[in-house]
């Protein structure tokens, strides 16, 4: 593929913008490595990982999720219940790929993440932007995210008792954090009752980890079924 130069220019705005945040995405990729080399996935399987699904909450998941025999079902709806909010982000920049081939569409929109996307809309609101800005971003933070997993792991391996450094609360940590992240205000308040009572009903009546994927759908439906102003109305 022959780039041309304005292609090759946005491509590196694209990657310097997002090294500001690449050194958190770094750390934040450190935990997971961390807690994939505790449940026995391979550095090798960790990459695999990063290169085909690279979404933090759900990698976050699927190694919590990572137990013999392996839930592979569970772990593709799982996966596909947090990433929903993908198709709100896939929407919100389609004015960028605006007559760009469905195979542009889809190499490109595969390294988007949280990061790279918010770099991107910022900068596209303030001056012209190319879809090779955003890629740009993305390899720069899936470059992160690989570094800092590898870092992680390498020293899950070394450290053999994480609970003596508080290491097994790594996940509960994280995940709280990335939670939190989410809140947009009271109009959250209905949909996140309804997805923990669900999820906690299901933990007890179902087996495995069906209560992660019952609860994010009870959650999302209900924020679908009710517009912002009716919850917040209806909260007083």
């Amino acid at each position: 593929m022959v780039f041309s130069s304005s292609q090759r220019q946005d491509l590196r705005e694209g990657f310097i913008a997002n090294l500001v945040v690449a050194a958190s995405v770094a750390a934040y990729g450190s935990v997971l490595g961390l807690m994939a080399a505790q449940k026995g996935l391979t550095w090798y399987q960790l990459l695999i990982m990063n290169l085909s699904v690279f979404a933090g909450s759900a990698q976050f998941v699927m190694v919590d999720m990572w137990l013999p025999p392996l839930p592979v079902v569970e772990i593709i709806l799982a996966v596909l219940v947090i990433n929903m909010r993908y198709l709100l982000i896939g929407a919100s920049l389609n004015p960028l790929f605006r007559g760009t081939s469905l195979g542009h569409k889809f190499l490109f929109m595969h390294l988007v993440a949280d990061e790279n996307w918010a770099m991107t809309m910022a900068r596209f609101f303030k001056q012209p932007t190319s879809t090779w800005f955003l890629l740009g971003g993305g390899l720069c933070v899936q470059s992160a995210w690989c570094l800092g997993t590898l870092i992680g792991h390498r020293l899950g391996a070394v450290i053999t008792n994480p609970e003596r450094y508080g290491l097994d609360f790594s996940f509960v940590a994280v995940f709280t954090a990335l939670v939190f992240s989410f809140w947009k205000g009271r109009q959250d308040v209905l949909p996140w009752i309804i997805a923990a009572f669900v999820a906690a009903i299901a933990e007890m009546i179902m087996p495995g980890k069906w209560y992660i994927i019952c609860g994010g759908v009870a959650g999302a439906l209900t924020a679908a079924l009710y517009q912002p102003e009716e919850v917040t109305s209806a909260l007083g």
